[in-house]
């Protein structure tokens, strides 16, 4: 998608069909990701109701108070994975949704510097005055100083996504463990 100035009709029309496309894209994508998560909110759903119904046929069918406690028990680890497993795909669903948006932001961040050195590098050669390339020269300073900001701020929140997804995966494993410990404490305290 160019950012030049249109000089011709044809101009125009590449310039709204470029814009067209990638509004387009951006709502494919959008759709694909509400597509994702509402699969996913109906087979998580599904798999709730099933267990639900398993757990109450197991609990209907202990013969004591002993055994009912050890089945309740036997189901909260299950039921826990389940809910961090539906957590990690909401995450990479909401992160390949921001991933293909920052790449479609890069691609056209890039796309406009391009049309932009390109129109400064014509209005300099076609400028009457030596001042005008001082001012030129200061234009793409200034642009490359924010492609270098935009390219840390990009840097750093990818590191902080990563930490994050370290985090996550860490207190995943701890919670699993942790519950994992408990049950087999619980059956046999009882």
């Amino acid at each position: 998608m160019a950012l030049s100035l249109p000089s011709s009709p044809e101009q125009v029309i590449a310039a709204h069909k470029a814009s067209f496309d990638t509004l387009f894209a951006v709502f494919n994508n959008a759709l694909d990701s509400a597509e994702k998560l509402a699969a996913l909110n109906i087979s998580s759903t599904r798999t709730a109701l099933e267990d639900q119904f398993s757990g109450a046929k197991s609990l209907l069918g202990a013969k004591d108070l002993q055994e009912a406690l050890s089945v309740q028990g036997s189901l909260v680890q299950p039921q826990i994975e389940k809910a961090i497993a539906y957590s990690r795909s909401l995450y990479e669903i909401s992160s390949d949704v921001q991933e293909q948006l920052v790449k479609r932001l890069e691609l056209h961040q890039s796309e406009v510097n391009k049309s932009v050195t390109s129109l400064l590098d014509s209005y300099s050669k076609s400028a009457p005055s030596s001042g005008s390339q001082v001012a030129v020269a200061a234009v793409k300073s200034a642009i490359s100083a924010a492609n270098t900001a935009f390219d840390n701020v990009n840097k750093a929140a990818r590191q902080v996504a990563n930490i994050t997804e370290a985090s996550v995966d860490a207190a995943t494993s701890a919670t699993v463990r942790a519950v994992g410990a408990a049950v087999p404490a619980k059956k046999k305290a009882a």
